[in-house]
This record gives structure tokens, sequence and C-alpha cells, in this order.
């Protein structure tokens, strides 16, 4: 990821701060969306609410500093529940409680955009960099969360989406969320790195929507 390795109070300030907003506004959108759809399992639990505490883990916040300190490669909100048998339009209902976490991301980029290019005069050089480092963070957990891999939102849109068939072979996969998301994110690129070859299959999923959008949004 961006400035990886070493420690950087601009990137550190503009990690945070994008990765927390960010990841508030994405668990907000599955919580509200689920509520609208039918399903108020979420909102019993307090999760349709801007309030960041609501909706990160101890854990995985701590991993999101160590992130944004140059540290460790994955850090996480904490995921809102949904009874899918609750929702309008069944699994078609699930697809788009998934899909509004990613696009709040996207919103959220776009939205930063307008002070991102017209405080390039005004604002202090810092500033102006920390809104930068926002965007891309926001571009990045849009672009990760559509990869279509259990656990992530990806997967909920792929099996809301296809016919029957193709989703009675693949939720089976759900059970083994955690092990293939570690191994794509880890042993992967690791075993890549030991035999010498490029083999980071999420970077690049993730690497054609996040140079497109950055190139259109950041120009």
């Amino acid at each position: 990821m961006f400035g990886f390795g070493d420690f950087d109070p601009i990137y550190f300030t503009g990690f945070l701060l994008g990765f927390v907003i960010g990841t508030t506004l994405h668990e907000f959108m599955h919580a509200y969306s689920a509520l609208r759809l039918g399903d108020n399992l979420a909102a019993s639990q307090g999760r349709v609410t801007l309030n960041p505490a609501a909706h990160f883990d101890p854990f995985g916040f701590i991993m999101g500093v160590l992130m944004a300190m140059g540290v460790g490669f994955l850090a996480w909100g904490r995921p809102v529940p949904v009874n899918p048998y609750a929702l309008k339009y069944g699994r078609r209902g699930m697809a788009i409680v998934a899909v509004a976490g990613p696009l709040a991301n996207l919103a959220l980029a776009l939205a930063l955009l307008p002070l991102y290019k017209f405080g390039a005069t005004v604002l202090p050089t810092d500033v102006h960099q920390v809104l930068e480092y926002m965007i891309l963070i926001n571009i990045f957990l849009f672009a990760f969360n559509l990869i279509p891999i259990p656990p992530l939102d990806g997967f909920n849109i792929l099996t809301g989406i296809l016919p029957n068939q193709w989703v009675t072979v693949l939720e089976p996969i759900r059970r083994y969320s955690l092990p293939i998301l570690l191994v794509m994110v880890f042993f992967l690129p690791y075993l890549g790195q030991r035999i010498g070859i490029e083999l980071n299959p999420v970077f690049q999923a993730m690497e054609p929507v996040t140079t497109l959008l950055q190139r259109l949004i950041l120009g």
C-alpha cells in the first residue's frame, strides 16, 4: 500500500482518517440498507449509526493503526449481522446490502474530491496530502471489498446475482472464508516471493480498478 514500511505522519493521519471514516460509512450502509429492506437485526444491535465505536472491534482497529504506521497487511471493521431471510427480494436483497458498503467508500472518495481539487492552492500542503491519502484509502477499500471471495462483499454480490445452480456450488465455500482470505492475502504473496514470481491475486484483482479510479478521480 501507499508509503508502506516507513512511518510518515502525513500518511498516518490520512490513512487513519480515511480508514476510520470509510469503514464507519461502509458498515453503516450495510446496516441501513438491510433495515430498509426489512431486516432489523443490525438496527437492534445499534449498528445503524455513524458512531465509529459501533463499527470496530479493538483488534481490527489496532490493526488499522498498525497499517497506518506501515506495519501489517490487513485491518477491518466489525461485520454487520444480516438475516438474509428477512430481506426483501431474497438473494438480490443480500446483494444490495453487500454492494452498499463498497459504494459508500466510493461515495466518500468522490465527496472529498472537490475539497482536494479546489483546495490545492489554498490548503497547506500537508492537509492536501492527507486528503489525497483519504481518497486513495477509500478507493482501495472499494476495490478490495468487491473481490468475489468470502468473506468479502463481492462474494455476497456474486451469489446474489448468479443463477440458483451456481449458488448451490459456491455457498459451501463460505465456511472456509477466513482460510481463503489468509491464503490470498498472506500465503500466496509469500510463496511468490520465495519462488521469484509475482503471485498476489488480491493486488492483481484490485489493480485495474484502483488504477482506473485514481486516474478518473485524481487525474
